[in-house]
């Protein structure tokens, strides 16, 4: 049996598997990760999307930010529709991911946990009203609110802890998987990449393009496109 007809036994005979992505699932979208500026900071981009950086040089931040981060046309691609796919076809539990890009969202997953939080979700520092992408992309300089305070997206920067409850909830679903999923994840980046270690089932998963630390412990390794794989996969059941 192929590596891939033994992925899809493994989604057929699943009911409660749980989907841990990275910024692979959206490079098929186009959507580049960040932590390659191409030479255009001198700054590392860690640096750029971190908290001090944001208070001390928020003009700088938000250039980055609009230039690099925001990609307001980018489709679901294949990883995102398949993933959707086996949630309504009963198989796939939940989403949780390290992008912030809702293209999950678009494709039609429901359960959706955004560890790092989304570009579509703004607010102002002062008043805290709430803000869509649009006002961030239509502004110029500093996104203002009606009041005067800085809009800032809720997005989880470099010295910042993760939205309350997401990641709890995340290890609760985690744990009661029958099949855990990992894709487009280099698992380099904590706390996120610490989720693996509250799953008790047998059936671990790593599709990813490059080797990652969790490679050992897997049950099924896959490379290649991650949409190519779980789009096959999904073509099997």
């Amino acid at each position: 049996m192929s590596k891939l007809d033994t992925l899809a036994r493994f989604l057929s005979e699943a009911r409660r598997a749980v989907f841990f992505g990275g910024a692979g699932v959206s490079t098929e979208s186009g959507i580049p990760d960040f932590r390659s500026p191409g030479g255009l900071y001198s700054e590392a981009p860690e640096t750029i999307v971190s908290r001090s950086f944001f208070l001390a040089h928020p003009e700088e931040f938000y250039r980055f930010y609009r230039e690099r981060m925001l990609y307001p046309e980018a489709e679901p691609g294949p990883a995102h529709l398949a993933l959707a796919a086996l949630e309504r076809m009963g198989h796939l539990r939940a989403v949780v991911t390290q992008n912030i890009d809702g293209l999950h969202q678009r494709a039609g997953s429901r359960l959706v946990l955004e560890l790092h939080g989304s570009v579509h979700r703004n607010h102002c520092v002062r008043c805290g009203r709430r803000y869509p992408l649009q006002a961030v992309l239509e502004s110029e300089g500093l996104p203002r609110c009606v009041c005067g305070g800085l809009i800032r997206p809720d997005v989880v920067l470099y010295e910042e802890p993760l939205p309350a409850g997401v990641f709890e909830r995340a290890e609760a679903l985690v744990r009661e998987a029958d099949l855990l999923l990992v894709g487009g994840s280099s698992l380099t980046v904590y706390p996120a990449a610490g989720l693996l270690q509250y799953y008790r089932g047998s059936r671990l998963v790593l599709l990813n393009r490059t080797p990652t630390p969790a490679d050992g412990r897997a049950d099924l390794v896959l490379r290649g496109s991650i949409g190519a794989v779980l789009s096959a996969a999904v073509a099997r059941l």
